[in-house]
């Protein structure tokens, strides 16, 4: 009997202790659970891979093309020319400039072979002393022995439109240098297209470069055969002087550009 008395003690003794022990054992497994949940959300959870920072733009180079050539205006009087002028206006009032504008009869403008265009120029009327200023838009005249084309209202300031023409002075006061551009040597002007392009044919096999210019007439579409390339005047001329000797041809120094 005692032994199993001291049995019974022993058994009521493990089981106090264990029932004491109970709490720290189920706040150690609570406490391994909630670590284990933790590890597991960790585990699974993902990151999206941080892109690297973006390179820096590289920045445009300075650009490598050259500025542009600035062209030195004229000198008020250097240039100074001395001929006979005329001028037109209908027909050819509405009809498009050599620079390409809608020519007006009303507004003070001239037509000029060598001038640049928006050259300002003084003309004064020789014969009484008159004097008016125009913008060179168009090319002209080409008539022998004539200098320059004013339009109506430019002829009627400087009292010319009754006798057609005058022996002018051109000064040129403001603009672009007329010595600087290319040059070239009008040989002929057809109506018929196929005309100046046999001329142009037959010019190419003797001279470099031959090129043909459309102007808009009150007669239609004309078409301006040009020979050559030059930069200056003078040249020009000397080209004009041989063609006519070896040619036979009327020939205008006109300019280009």
């Amino acid at each position: 009997m005692k032994s199993s008395a001291a049995a019974t003690d022993f058994g009521q003794k493990a089981l106090h202790e264990i029932s004491c022990a109970r709490p720290t054992l189920l706040r150690r497994l609570a406490l391994l659970s909630v670590i284990a949940l933790v590890a597991a959300g960790c585990a699974h959870k993902t990151y999206a891979p941080q892109a690297p920072a973006p390179a820096p733009l590289p920045q445009p180079p300075a650009s490598s093309a050259p500025p542009p050539v600035e062209t030195q205006p004229a000198i008020p009087g250097q240039y100074v020319e001395e001929g006979v002028a005329s001028w037109y206006g209908v027909p050819f009032d509405g009809h498009r400039t050599s620079n390409g504008e809608i020519y007006d009869m009303h507004a003070f403008t001239a037509a000029h072979r060598t001038l640049p265009f928006g050259s300002l120029v003084r003309v004064t009327n020789l014969r009484n002393g008159l004097q008016t200023e125009v913008r060179i838009n168009d090319r002209g005249p080409f008539v022998a022995n004539r200098i320059i084309d004013l339009s109506l209202s430019a002829a009627q300031a400087i009292q010319m439109v009754g006798p057609g023409t005058a022996q002018v002075r051109l000064e040129v006061i403001s603009g672009p240098n007329p010595t600087q551009g290319f040059f070239g040597v009008q040989v002929g002007a057809f109506a018929n297209q196929e005309n100046a392009e046999r001329l142009r044919a037959q010019l190419a096999t003797r001279y470099s470069p031959v090129t043909i210019a459309a102007y808009d007439s009150p007669n239609g579409t004309f078409y301006r055969v040009r020979v050559g390339r030059l930069p200056t005047e003078d040249a020009a001329h000397q080209l004009a002087d041989q063609l006519h000797a070896n040619e036979q041809f009327t020939t205008f120094v006109v300019r280009l550009d």
